[in-house]
């Protein structure tokens, strides 16, 4: 059964001989689904028919909730996980095989717990960047925090994507296909300058160990962690970090929600607003109402009893 094996043959030029699997697969190509989205829907999806041993076009309403309990109750997945697979299932039941069904009726979403991320002082980035050692990793991470890119922007960055005279960075095909431009700051183009220089890439600014390709963002990832135990800093770190302090740091500075949300890519300035609840100068801007209550007089200790004896 096609649906039991690997999804990633897709993405490798591999023929799909299941007809539902080929359907679903063009199903997503012609809605212009990002490459990753389309091989992580078809790993669900196989993933699904694996559990039960059976073609999905063969399992039902019944199926799919035992599964979820299953996703839920046994694999203990987080409710981002368990996401990913509902949004594949739904898209295979609801578009490829056309059931009738209501969606959220049938593959119910978990509810996400509302986290807000740890955000790192500006002396903190400086303090980690300080400790990233090698040059072109130390320059992929200065440019996470710089421009706020996503990690998966700033690994397909092209030496043609630096504006140094419009003194911007054209981020092509960010996520959800969209392109757009963010700042470029002189101090990170001194940076960028001096890589060049030493390192002197080509086809993609940071270059991966694979001919031809750009570095992986698990490459990144590693000497991300690399150097925040170098810093000594208690706060985790990631290269997703960055972006959060970058947006952190320029809301504090003054600048408004609406640009900070086309800096970042975000479709909705919803997404952005929940920077808000982290800014400082947001949040503590308002001095606590236990600082207008009248300062106690200080309490005078009652006099000694005399001792007679």
């Amino acid at each position: 059964m096609e649906w039991l094996l690997a999804a990633h043959s897709i993405g490798q030029g591999g023929v799909c001989h299941d007809p539902l699997r080929q359907r679903m697969s063009e199903d997503m190509q012609v809605r212009n689904f990002a490459l990753n989205t389309q091989l992580s829907y078809l790993q669900q999806v196989s993933l699904f028919a694996r559990h039960f041993g059976k073609s999905p076009d063969l399992l039902g309403r019944e199926d799919i909730r035992t599964y979820q309990v299953y996703l839920t109750n046994e694999k203990k997945l987080s409710p981002g996980s368990i996401h990913v697979a509902i949004a594949a299932l739904r898209f295979l039941y609801t578009v490829t095989l056309e059931r009738d069904w209501a969606p959220e009726e049938v593959l119910p979403l978990p509810k996400k717990p509302q986290k807000l991320p740890i955000i790192l002082s500006a002396e903190e980035v400086q303090r980690f960047l300080g400790c990233v050692l090698d040059v072109k990793h130390h320059a992929i991470l200065t440019t996470c925090y710089a421009a706020g890119l996503r990690i998966s922007e700033a690994v397909q960055l092209k030496p043609t994507g630096i504006d140094s005279q419009r003194m911007v960075i054209r981020v092509e095909q960010g996520k959800g296909q969209k392109d757009r431009y963010v700042m470029l700051s002189p101090k990170l183009l001194e940076i960028l300058r001096s890589y060049w220089k030493v390192r002197r890439p080509k086809e993609w600014l940071f270059p991966g160990d694979r001919s031809g390709q750009p570095i992986t963002r698990d490459a990144v990832g590693h000497a991300c962690a690399k150097a925040r135990d170098r810093s000594g800093l208690s706060k985790p770190v990631t290269p997703h970090s960055l972006r959060h302090a970058f947006a952190v740091h320029l809301l504090e500075a003054g600048a408004d929600v609406r640009t900070i949300q086309l800096l970042l890519g975000h479709r909705s300035l919803a997404t952005t607003a929940h920077y808000l609840r982290i800014a400082t100068n947001k949040v503590c801007a308002t001095s606590s109402p236990f600082e207008l209550l009248p300062r106690p007089a200080p309490t005078v200790p009652p006099p000694a009893k005399p001792q007679y004896f």
